[in-house]
């Protein structure tokens, strides 16, 4: 069987001599892994670097099988994240989030997500507030969405300040000042529905939205599986500072 897909590279390791087994998120079937024969060549090394959007064919003789990839590069953004210190962490804590999704498990609207992303961590102003993004889309399609549109008391959508460490829905200022100390705070970024109209946030907002997705991502994913965050992520905080400093 054989298809082709959109697909970003998030890894690879060594296969033998001169080939690699490539880890890509394709749109249309996942995180998949594939044999790319001559994948550690002059030519492919710069293709399969982490973060490249690439067109991927996948042929084998069994869906179940490992299969093989044939490559082609699309775009090569690699090398210009790798050029600041907040992309290389970024990106770092990008593929360590995606590797919590099972194989060859279509996520599509995450994969147009991290596209988005990966296109901008080059700007330092927004890349703390895309990873936020991304990392409670990855909560939503692991079934753990945060309901951040009305509060979860009164249902008004205006004055939204807290979320509910518990819930994961939103709360207002009103009610919830008895409890403001046991309350996460909402940064007023998330409450921008449209991720192209972001324009940089302060950096206390920042901290704030990396909190909140650390909180939920203990509670529901990693302190089930015995899992500990990305490395990464407390660096790509002090990047960012460092960077709009």
């Amino acid at each position: 069987m054989e298809w082709t897909d959109q697909a970003v590279v998030l890894g690879v390791r060594r296969h033998g001599e001169t080939s690699v087994i490539a880890e890509l998120m394709t749109r249309e079937r996942g995180r998949h892994l594939g044999l790319v024969q001559g994948g550690r060549s002059r030519l492919m090394r710069p293709v399969l670097q982490p973060g490249n959007s690439v067109t991927a064919t996948w042929r084998a003789r069994l869906e179940d099988h490992l299969g093989q990839y044939r490559i082609e590069g699309d775009s090569l953004r690699a090398a210009h994240l790798m050029e600041s210190a907040h992309g290389i962490y970024a990106l770092q804590v990008l593929t360590s989030h995606l590797r919590l999704l099972p194989e060859r498990d279509a996520h599509k609207p995450l994969f147009e997500t991290l596209n988005i992303v990966l296109d901008n961590l080059t700007e330092p102003d927004i890349a703390g507030e895309l990873v936020v993004r991304f990392e409670l889309a990855l909560l939503n399609e692991l079934g753990f969405g945060l309901d951040l549109a009305a509060c979860a008391a009164t249902g008004q959508r205006n004055n939204l300040v807290y979320v509910s460490p518990k819930t994961g829905r939103a709360v207002s200022h009103e009610a919830g000042q008895p409890w403001a100390d046991k309350m996460l705070r909402l940064p007023s970024f998330l409450l921008e529905s449209d991720i192209a109209r972001l324009d940089g946030a302060p950096m206390d907002d920042i901290q704030a939205g990396f909190q909140l997705a650390a909180h939920f991502f203990d509670r529901h994913v990693h302190g089930p599986l015995g899992t500990q965050p990305p490395a990464a992520r407390n660096s790509l905080l002090r990047a960012i500072d460092k960077a709009l400093a």
